[in-house]
């Protein structure tokens, strides 16, 4: 079994300042990126995003075994 503290994704500055520069033509200021960083998660579906996925793994996974079965 994985560590369960392992970190599986996450958000850098760069991330948040390369989004800024593509919407606003501008980097966020300091202050600005200690906003977004703090409100961030408020605005992801991480429940969804994780079933989500869970459930393209499975049927993925699915399809390679139909396949190897034909």
């Amino acid at each position: 079994m994985r560590n369960p503290e392992e970190i599986v994704y996450s958000i850098n500055i760069e991330d948040l300042q390369n989004v800024a520069e593509d919407e606003l033509s501008r980097e966020l200021t300091d202050e600005e990126v200690h906003f977004v960083e703090n409100k961030l998660g408020d605005f992801i579906d991480w429940h969804g995003a994780i079933v989500g996925t869970i459930q393209e793994c499975l049927e993925s996974a699915d399809k390679k075994r139909v396949k190897a079965n034909c």
